[in-house]
């Protein structure tokens, strides 16, 4: 549906060297994607398409950061670009035609990078689909109902199927609900002037993995940077990690099988971590 979470996707300035990252971690395998091999590929779990790694060069021809960002599935491209910029974000590139369907990098009022797409979506892929999957998409931003207010509106969740989608706001938070399950969430204290990515308002991504240790130790041992080392939290394990080239993501033991319609938030890293 539209506005919902349905990809997730890393640029990368070395596509060969981050495969061989993340495959040593996640024990993804990668096929070529839109843009062929060498400038974008698909990583693969269970032979399942899990995300996507496109050279940071290559990207539409404009040169981005290393980082991960979330894709929301959209009706119609055109139209969805066109609120964003009513609404005060930004399109950066965009929307324009790639591989099956048509794209757009935007960015919210604060400044936190996404994308939107509008074309098929693999039915296998949702957020908490399974181990190394992405489980949970996290805005840290600077006034939560703020950008609940922003994405609310350029996606229009609020006329979307009420049975099915749920914007929750719950102190200092909020949640988006989709048939049941948790699968994104907005937080205050984002710092839009800081000048650390991991304060600056950003879509963080968290991995689904049981043995969240084990694959930190093997990111560490594989040229990643632990930036939270493993810990308890109400779901399970959790850690924060970085890859070669300095893109961020998350690690949890929770969700996998996460649908109780009570169940907490997947939870951030801790504020005290390492940046």
């Amino acid at each position: 549906m539209q506005g919902t979470p349905c990809w997730v996707s890393l640029t990368a300035q070395d596509v060969k060297a981050a495969q061989d990252f993340y495959g040593a971690v996640f024990g993804w395998e990668f096929e070529p994607g839109a843009q062929g091999q060498g400038s974008h590929v698909v990583a693969h779990a269970d032979g399942i398409p899990v995300a996507g790694l496109v050279e940071s060069t290559q990207t539409m021809g404009v040169k981005l950061p290393v980082t991960w960002t979330a894709y929301f599935a959209v009706d119609s491209a055109d139209a969805v670009a066109s609120r964003i910029r009513e609404r005060g974000g930004t399109v950066a590139v965009g929307p324009l035609a790639f591989g099956s369907g048509r794209m757009a990098w935007a960015a919210d009022p604060v400044d936190a990078l996404f994308c939107i797409w509008e074309g098929p979506v693999d039915v296998g892929w949702h957020a908490g689909r399974g181990t190394n999957a992405a489980a949970w998409l996290e805005l840290h931003t600077r006034d939560p109902f703020a950008s609940a207010l922003f994405y609310g509106g350029v996606f229009e969740w609020d006329s979307q199927a009420p049975k099915r989608i749920d914007v929750r706001y719950e102190h200092d938070r909020v949640l988006l609900r989709v048939d049941g399950r948790t699968v994104a969430g907005m937080y205050g204290g984002g710092v839009t002037e800081s000048t650390d990515p991991v304060i600056r308002p950003r879509w963080h991504v968290h991995f689904c993995r049981s043995d969240v240790d084990a694959t930190a130790a093997r990111a560490a041992g594989a040229g990643g940077t632990v930036v939270a080392p493993p810990h308890d939290t109400p779901l399970g394990r959790a850690a924060t990690l970085r890859d070669p080239e300095g893109g961020l993501f998350h690690l949890t033991s929770g969700g996998e099988n996460e649908s109780d319609e009570d169940a907490p938030p997947y939870p951030s890293a801790p504020e005290n971590a390492e940046s």
